[in-house]
């Protein structure tokens, strides 16, 4: 089995983060903790550029992303992580925004196509038909983050979303809470939707308690502010909260806060990414922890060995969650 990064990161006690800038000389690392990675790398054996040297002469070392927002918190961790990888490995890459559009996804990919990307990392919504029609036709190594293929025809990069709402929710019941709404993404969505609707049913029903699921246009702070105060407003008020995205978990504390409603006092609230929002907002956003850059960096490494004819030992990689208590509960 060949050693990766995340290897070496859980040997030495550090993040993937920290390994990479090791590795690339990108920032200033504490002598100890460099002296942590540089030793986990000698006993694993691990050779980062052991790939590299090997490129046929035709590659170009190029490898494309497409995103719906890098502009949007878990967005940006998620490409850095993948940029460090890349870097590491040698790769250049070539970044595009499809804003979620269909039309325009398909569109970026001839356009990676044509620029003769060796792979391409992939964000997005819905899998449609054309869309993976396109992939198909590209013709070249293809690996999704944060985004499922629900009939798991193309290796991917996530957490177990499922099992992450059920703990989000049974943290809030046991806290108290006995009337949870979930701020969800659409039902269809194969992330934010579905699958966490389904662990925070679950979660309920094992107590007994009715589900009231609020499904919001975007993940958007926006978006959430406008659902939830429209809710309060119909008097339905919740005393638990749990948003599948940290802004909207950060909407969820200012609605209930507008409505004269103190948190965690009245309504408590929980959210997803363990972005800096977080920590950003008052008070704090208690929140599940998702390894954002390592799900990048996991991606991208992942490209490489697809790209290399590498062994792959899973097509679906879950990466562990954590809960990140805070205030707001």
């Amino acid at each position: 089995m060949s050693i990766t990064i995340y290897d070496v990161a859980k040997a030495a006690g550090v993040s993937m983060a920290t390994v990479s800038r090791v590795l690339n000389g990108t920032a200033v690392v504490k002598e100890e903790t460099k002296k942590k990675v540089l030793d986990a790398i000698q006993m694993l054996g691990y050779r980062p550029n052991a790939v590299a040297r090997g490129l046929a002469s035709k590659k170009t070392k190029t490898i494309g992303i497409i995103v719906p927002d890098v502009s949007a918190p878990f967005v940006a961790e998620m490409v850095r992580g993948m940029e460090d990888i890349a870097t590491m490995y040698q790769y250049q890459i070539i970044l595009s925004n499809s804003d979620g559009q269909p039309e325009r996804e398909i569109d970026l990919i001839g356009t990676m196509w044509e620029k003769q990307v060796d792979g391409m990392l992939f964000m997005g919504n819905h899998l449609t038909g054309d869309l993976l029609k396109t992939f198909e036709q590209a013709q070249i190594p293809v690996v999704l983050c944060a985004t499922v293929d629900p009939e798991g025809r193309i290796p991917s990069v996530n957490i177990n979303n499922e099992q992450a709402a059920y703990d989000a929710t049974r943290f809030l019941i046991e806290k108290g809470c006995k009337h949870i709404v979930l701020l969800s993404g659409a039902t269809d969505h194969p992330v934010v939707g579905k699958p966490r609707q389904k662990g925070y049913r679950k979660a309920l029903k094992q107590e007994g308690y009715q589900a009231h699921i609020v499904e919001c246009p975007t993940l958007r702070y926006e978006d959430g502010l406008e659902t939830l105060k429209g809710i309060l407003r119909d008097n339905q008020i919740p005393d638990g909260i749990v948003a599948v995205s940290d802004e909207l978990g950060v909407a969820a504390i200012h609605a209930c806060l507008d409505a004269g409603l103190s948190v965690p006092g009245q309504v408590k609230a929980i959210a997803f990414d363990n972005t800096r929002l977080a920590s950003m907002v008052r008070p704090e956003l208690t929140t599940i922890s998702q390894p954002i850059y390592d799900m990048g960096a996991v991606a991208m490494r992942f490209m490489t060995k697809l790209i290399h004819d590498e062994p792959v030992e899973e097509f679906s990689f879950l990466l562990p969650h954590d809960l990140t208590v805070r205030s707001s509960t």
